[in-house]
Parts: C-alpha cells; sequence; structure tokens
C-alpha cells in the first residue's frame, strides 16, 4: 500500500495559514465588541413569539426622517354596501362620493405614494387621519392592511379625522383596529383604551430626540359639516406633555388632523376649540404642528414663549388631482440638532399623473429655535 506524504514545507504554510486564520478572527471579534461599545447598540433580541425584534436602545441618530402623509379616503362604496349602513348622514357622503368623490380618490395614487415611500425610507411614518371615507367597518379594515404594508406600529403613528369619526361607530370592528398604530409609548390604564378613541388621545411617541404629540379633533357632526373639536380632557393633557418635553429640549411635534389655529379653513370645516388649542401651543411652546383636512398643501408659523413654530398641512395622499394644487403629495421632513436651535428641511414629493409616480416637486430649509431646559 502506498502512502503519500506531505512535504514539510506544505506543513509549515498550512500551520501558519491556520494560525492566521485564528488571529484574524480574534481580531475581528475584537473589532465588532469595540464597535459595539463605542455605539451603545443593544444586542437583538427576540419577542415573544419568537420574532426577531429592534433592541431596546438604539443610538440617537444625528437627523432624524420624518414622513408625513395624510386623507387616504379608502371607500369600500365601490362594493356591495348594505342599506342600514347608510341610513344617517352616510347617504349624502355616498351620494357625494357617486357624483364626484370618486374621481378624486384613485387607490392607485396611493399605491404609488407607498411605493415611494419605499424608496426614500423615512425613519417614521404620520397619518394625519381620514384614513377612510364613511367610517364603514370595511374601510377600518382596508386603512387596517395600508398600515401593515408602511411598517411596524413603532415606525408608523395614526389620529383619527372627521371622515373617520363620520357617525357613531362600534368600537371593535373601527378604531380598536388601529390601536397599536394609535396609542402612546407608555400604555394607559386597563380599561381606557375599550370604548372610546378619545380616551386614548393626547398620545406622546418619543422617537430619538422628537416628540410626537397626537390629538383627536375628529367628531360627528351635522349634515354639509366637517368640524372638528380638541376638547377640555385633551387640551388639559396636552398642557402637561409641551412642558415635559419642552423641559427635555425635545423636537415637538403635534398632529392633528384639522388646520389649528383661526382662519385657516372655512367655518363649516374648522377646529371649533382652535382658539383654546392657539393659547396653549403658544405658552408652552412647539417646534411644529402636522395638519391634513384641507386637500391642499400649506404653511404657515406663529409666535410662542420659546419662539417660532412652523405648521405644515399635505394634501390628499389619493388624489389624482383636478388641478395641481389639489395633487397628492407628501412630505419628507429632515431633522436635527443646529448650534443655533433646529435644523429643518422639508421635501414636498408630488405626484406625476404621466409617469404615475412621485418626484420631489421642492425643498425648502429651517432654523428653529431650541426651547432651553
Amino acid at each position: 500500500m502506498r502512502i503519500n506524504v506531505v512535504p514539510p514545507c506544505l506543513v509549515t504554510i498550512m500551520s501558519t495559514l491556520f494560525t492566521k486564520r485564528k488571529s484574524l478572527e480574534r481580531m475581528a471579534k475584537n473589532e465588532l465588541l469595540l464597535y459595539s461599545r463605542l455605539t451603545n447598540s443593544a444586542k437583538p433580541r427576540l419577542s415573544k413569539t419568537g420574532d426577531l425584534t429592534e433592541p431596546e436602545h438604539t443610538v440617537m441618530k444625528k437627523t432624524f426622517t420624518l414622513a408625513h402623509l395624510s386623507d387616504f379616503h379608502l371607500s369600500s362604496l365601490e362594493k356591495k354596501v348594505k342599506v342600514q349602513d347608510l341610513l344617517n348622514k352616510r347617504i349624502f357622503g355616498y351620494l357625494k362620493w357617486q357624483l364626484r368623490r370618486r374621481s378624486e380618490h384613485k387607490p392607485e395614487v396611493l399605491e404609488a405614494l407607498l411605493c415611494d415611500l419605499q424608496m426614500t425610507k423615512p425613519d417614521h411614518i404620520v397619518v394625519t387621519g381620514d384614513l377612510t371615507h364613511l367610517a364603514l367597518p370595511a374601510e377600518f379594515q382596508e386603512a387596517k392592511k395600508i398600515l401593515l404594508s408602511m411598517g411596524a406600529p413603532r415606525k408608523v403613528t395614526v389620529i383619527p379625522g372627521n371622515h373617520d369619526a363620520y357617525v357613531k361607530t362600534d368600537w371593535n370592528s373601527t378604531f380598536r383596529l388601529w390601536t397599536d398604530y394609535m396609542a402612546s409609548d407608555q400604555p394607559r390604564p386597563s380599561g381606557q383604551m375599550d370604548s372610546d378613541s378619545h380616551k386614548i388621545f393626547p398620545t406622546l411617541r418619543i422617537r430619538d430626540f422628537v416628540a410626537l404629540v397626537g390629538l383627536n379633533s375628529a367628531r360627528p357632526s351635522g349634515v354639509f359639516l366637517a368640524v372638528g373639536s380638541v376638547g377640555k380632557l385633551q387640551l388639559h393633557e396636552l398642557e402637561k406633555i409641551l412642558a415635559e418635553t419642552g423641559q427635555r429640549q425635545l423636537f415637538r411635534i403635534v398632529l392633528i388632523h384639522h388646520p389649528p389655529l383661526p382662519g385657516m379653513i372655512s367655518w363649516r370645516k374648522r377646529l371649533t376649540d382652535d382658539e383654546a388649542l392657539g393659547i396653549i401651543l403658544k405658552r408652552q411652546g412647539v417646534e411644529l404642528v402636522l395638519h391634513g383636512h384641507a386637500h391642499r398643501d400649506s404653511q404657515g408659523h406663529f409666535d410662542t414663549t420659546v419662539g417660532q413654530a412652523r405648521t405644515m398641512g399635505v394634501s390628499s395622499a389619493s388624489a389624482p388631482g383636478r388641478t395641481r394644487k389639489r395633487r397628492a403629495r407628501y412630505h419628507i421632513y429632515r431633522l436635527k440638532k443646529d448650534p443655533h436651535g433646529w435644523e429643518m428641511i422639508v421635501s414636498v414629493r408630488c405626484y406625476s399623473p404621466p409617469s404615475e409616480t412621485f418626484a420631489e416637486e421642492s425643498e425648502t430649509h429651517f432654523v428653529l429655535p431650541r426651547p432651553t431646559a
């Protein structure tokens, strides 16, 4: 039997390579350990279901990117609708949809926006109401599917609009479906989220250096009216939240469906307690107020005790647009700390009917004051 003998020189080479490989592995592990310590990153953890989730403690980013969209007006009216569901204010909304609104809101436009979000990849998404059209249970279910496609509840924040509260509805078949996307980071006392969406609000979600404060201005209103109100209880809690987050020097963003200040919209679509809300915003200070409802882009500002604050309204996310002014848009906010306050870059992305895609329409730079501790 023949025995192959490995030359001594080859043994030496293989031994050296093996030793170097081990050395390289140790160096790589040390580098990863050092990087982990420098970034203060936490190890991924498993959820109760066994799914891999994000670390509990993540590094605060230098820039936080936020997408703002609103007014989907998802409708189930093209499908079979029960007559008894229309024996209220909904019958007027149904007729208006058949005569005009069905051409003003197209699901394919919203689909194009969602595809564009996959490209822009914001850190967080906020939706400021009117996800549904007539607050039908089927519309709430469709909206839940859209929200799931946008991201997990920790990545998406939702507040209701007047069309989501078109009439009084059963909690379990409507707003309960969105609870995870509306609720505060800290859970409410047991039972407060089981029967009324108003008991959830105001909400507070903190993402990096940003405080997202959600208000619910949605109320059932009379025929031909689209008014809303915040109410005394929410206003009382809002003042405390703004004061606390201001002391922590967070970038405070208030989310509300209706335009927040007097004179921003017609009387039949107004926020009925806009003056009371304005007093609190000016007294406690806020950096940014985002809203929908008007179906057109808008910018404004007002003075507070800590400096000038901005208001930004966004067009409907599903509107092909009879005119360019009414065309679907969404906003991307890039926020970061500046030596003189906060730097905010606002990118407006607009729908293009010829290409059936979204593209950047404009970009605006702002510097906002930062509250002192």
